[in-house]
């Protein structure tokens, strides 16, 4: 446990310390006003002077007077009360610490987005700036920002958007000085606030409502029956309320108030559930961990094989966590999980549960922040940034498929929620468990080696029987054309006759699109994007070449741009082109795709789960989304089109990310009443990891992966830290990464500091440009987080440290999963 260095309880003090959301490290010293000071404490936001601007700030603690300072004072108080408990604050900067990310961005991304203010610059477009800047011998990016301002005044960062690197701020205040351009600083953000109600308070009593004209009347005795009622309820049934309650409050026949209300993101209540009687495996589990509740730190990893009712040992276990009166975390990979988890636990604990996730607006991501904070949920689902949830006290963290990489957050603060549970659990002396199928070979070395405690559930409920797993060699079909070459005669067999029988098929294949091979057919080109090295997917149903990295799409009647051919072979197979065959197939069958792409829109996901439980669905097709912990009750058949597609990555986890894979979308097969049947095709049925997922056999996975994890020196035996070097500037983001591999080795040479660590590059990222941005990465890896962490601090803020220049920038991930 990271203690931190300053007292947590705040007296009314003139100093605090400030923590601000901007890249910058370390905390910054105001001066509190005397009007001030009876209000603010630990957790609040306030507004503080940075610089020239404005900005918001989180008061992290008290400070002490410096011996020379003119301080600045705070401008303001944000919150009426602090948006995170105190006890919360050596959690973020242990986050803080480890990700080597500075405090006030750790918060900012903890915290409800959209409700953060700054002072925020706009420009304008003057007269004399339309005439020297229209000139059209200027360049490009100039024209492109001219266009923009003349359609009236916008900010500062949509031009940099337009321009990139290219508008710098000498050439801003080049401008201004040639009085071209106008710029204001003025106070923005904060977009998201709490959403109040006008409520209606009767005021009268019976006797004196009975006098009232009808309308009146009809309004005072609902008012009579429900007590107050917002002028939105009163509609409902008095169409012309508002109008009748502003004249009745007149006349002090009622009384009007504002009020606090939450918007609510749950939707209709749930019936509650009935508890099924549990398995001895799960008897067993939950005794063994629920006597580990309120009896200090410990970690369980919950290895149980598909369709063994872990969901209902993380139920009676929330249910143990809540009559001690502490608080429940229950973390999912993906917010498509979400409505099947929220919906068992809301079915068992009613409105003690609130939700967490990205998918939310910004407006019900705060409600649901302010009912934790308030006490009014104990428990919390969500995705991995429901890991910063504002409880008090936390006596029982659940992950749930603790193996998906989805818990690594990709982005400017690069943490794992996975990992965060634990430190939170150690940290409040609370419990974690860490549930999956499929454990991460991590997981299971620690437990291997002591760190956590690992419990099985061997079997499915019921005595449900795993589905059984046949390997087709797809080389068989190499002289068939088309899609024939996917799909096997005894998995189209296997369709026919499930289909036949009433029953449903998925079909998997970690592949959206129609297409994923554009090829002139004139000159050989591939068809790539103009912003990434990557090829584009052909999209059908929107006639259209897309990139999966930058969202970059372009018609697809765009020609070759070597040859100007409009001949453009679109091979490959995604999602797409694999559920339109299929339909053409199976006319009569009723098909559906489950993809990022159908998915998209909300409720899009929910509205296709909702019709394949109520077998509105003959076959399903989708990407790994369909893998991950759904319970499909009626599916009897998975066919696995194409084993193979991770397996080729230039990654040390693609075989375990391979078997994992493949062992969690073959446990979506029998977990009903009738047996499962699961046909995994693939280019390589020797590799250990086929073998493996088709044996159903975990443990001769691990063998054979941990040894080649320990010959080679990578993880869990290594920590590592990927710094990614990236910029517009193509040379100059090869020179900086040069440079910081140079500065890198130097510091080696003191073995006597640094001990056995060992630097792997720099060289190119294998996806070399990504949305316009040059991409250079170095990895840095060793036995001891402690040392490993020290080298980069001093490789990367020491007094040596070679600054990047222009745009490049570096950015540091602790613990990296993707090394694309």
């Amino acid at each position: 446990m990271v203690q931190t260095d300053r007292p947590l309880e705040m007296a009314p003090a003139d100093l605090v310390e400030v923590a601000v959301a901007l890249p910058l490290f370390g905390r910054f010293t105001y001066r509190v006003p005397p009007l001030l000071r009876a209000g603010v404490e630990i957790g609040q936001r306030v507004l503080v002077p940075f610089g020239r601007r404005r900005v918001t700030g989180y008061v992290v603690g008290r400070a002490e007077r410096p011996p020379e300072a003119a301080l600045k004072s705070i401008e303001g108080v944000l919150d009426a009360a602090p948006l995170f408990p105190a006890a919360m604050l050596p959690f973020f900067q242990w986050i803080a610490d480890y990700y080597i990310h500075p405090l006030g961005e750790v918060l900012q991304a903890a915290l409800p987005s959209g409700i953060n203010v700054a002072d925020q610059v706009s420009v304008a477009l003057t007269e004399e700036g339309r005439q020297a800047l229209g000139d059209p011998s200027r360049d490009p990016w100039e024209a492109e920002v001219v266009r923009r301002l003349q359609r009236g005044s916008c900010r500062l960062t949509t031009l940099k958007r337009l321009a990139g690197s290219a508008l710098t701020q000498g050439t801003l205040n080049q401008w201004k000085q040639n009085g071209w351009v106008v710029c204001e600083r003025a106070l923005g953000g904060g977009r998201i606030r709490p959403k109040t109600e006008r409520y209606v308070r009767p005021l009268m009593d019976k006797e004196t409502a009975g006098l009232l004209s009808a309308p009146r009347r009809a309004l005072a005795d609902l008012l009579a029956a429900h007590g107050p009622m917002s002028v939105h309820d009163l509609k409902v049934h008095v169409p012309t309320a508002a109008n009748l309650v502003r004249a009745m409050a007149r006349d002090g026949q009622v009384a009007l108030e504002t009020r606090e209300v939450y918007r609510d993101p749950l939707g209709a209540p749930i019936t509650p559930d009935v508890p099924p009687v549990p398995t001895p495996e799960q008897q067993r589990a939950v005794a063994t961990m629920g006597a580990a509740l309120g009896n200090g730190y410990r970690t369980f990893l919950l290895s149980g094989v598909t369709g063994s009712g872990k969901t209902e040992v993380y139920l009676r276990l929330a249910a143990m966590a809540l009559e001690r009166g502490v608080a429940v975390l229950v973390l999912v990979p993906e917010i498509a999980l979400i409505s099947q988890t929220e919906r068992v636990f809301r079915a068992r604990f009613g409105q003690r549960v609130a939700l967490l996730h990205s998918g939310l607006s910004d407006g019900e991501r705060l409600d649901q922040w302010l009912r934790i904070r308030r006490g009014e949920a104990a428990i919390a689902i969500g995705a991995r940034s429901a890991i910063f949830a504002p409880f008090e006290a936390i006596g029982l963290i659940i992950v749930d498929e603790e193996h998906d990489d989805s818990y690594k957050q990709e982005g400017a603060l690069r943490y794992n929620a996975r990992d965060l549970a634990v430190v939170r659990a150690r940290q409040l002396d609370g419990v974690a468990v860490l549930g999956s199928a499929t454990p991460s070979l991590q997981s299971a070395y620690n437990a291997g080696s002591g760190k956590f405690e690992r419990i099985n559930l061997f079997e499915r409920v019921d005595q449900r029987l795993m589905p059984e797993i046949v390997v087709r060699d797809l080389s068989d079909l190499r002289e068939e054309r088309g899609l024939r070459r996917f799909l096997t005669p005894e998995l189209t067999e296997g369709m026919r006759a499930c289909l036949a029988q009433g029953e449903q098929v998925l079909l998997f294949l970690n592949r959206r699109g129609f297409a994923n091979t554009l090829i002139c057919a004139a000159c050989g080109q591939a068809v790539q994007c103009d912003r990434c090295d990557i090829s584009l997917t052909y999209h059908q149903q929107i006639n259209a070449y897309k990139c999966h990295y930058c969202g970059f799409s372009q018609a697809a009647v765009a020609r070759c741009s070597r040859c100007g051919s409009s001949r453009i072979n679109r091979l490959g197979i995604g999602t797409e082109r694999l559920a339109a065959h299929i339909q053409e197939r199976f006319p009569t069958a009723r098909v559906a795709r489950m993809d990022r792409d159908t998915t998209r829109r909300k409720g899009a996901l929910l509205k296709i789960l909702k019709a394949l439980r109520e077998r509105r669905i003959d076959i399903l097709i989708g990407t790994q989304m369909v893998a991950k912990g759904h319970d499909y009750p009626f599916i009897t058949l998975v066919g696995i089109i194409c084993a193979d597609l991770s397996l080729s990555l230039p990654d040390f986890r693609a075989g375990e990310r391979t078997f994992q894979l493949l062992a969690q979308v073959a446990g979506r097969a029998g977990r009903g009443d009738l047996p499962g049947h699961v046909i995994l095709q693939t280019y390589n049925p020797l590799h250990f990891s086929i073998t493996a997922a088709r044996d159903q056999d975990y443990d001769a996975f691990y063998r054979q992966e941990i040894q080649f994890r320990q010959a080679l020196g990578y993880p869990p035996f290594t920590r590592m830290i990927q710094l990614r070097i990236s910029g517009r500037d193509k040379d100059r983001v090869a020179e900086h990464a040069r440079q910081l591999g140079e500065a890198g080795s130097v510091l080696l040479r003191d073995r006597q500091s640094y001990g056995d660590l060992g630097i792997l590059g720099p060289i190119e990222a294998p996806l070399a440009r990504i949305a316009d941005h040059f991409r250079w990465q170095m990895l840095v890896k060793g036995p001891r987080a402690g040392t490993l962490h020290r080298f980069v601090r001093d490789l990367l803020f020491g007094a040596d440290t070679v600054a990047p220049k222009g745009d490049v920038s570096v950015a540091v991930d602790v613990d990296p999963v993707f090394l694309m």
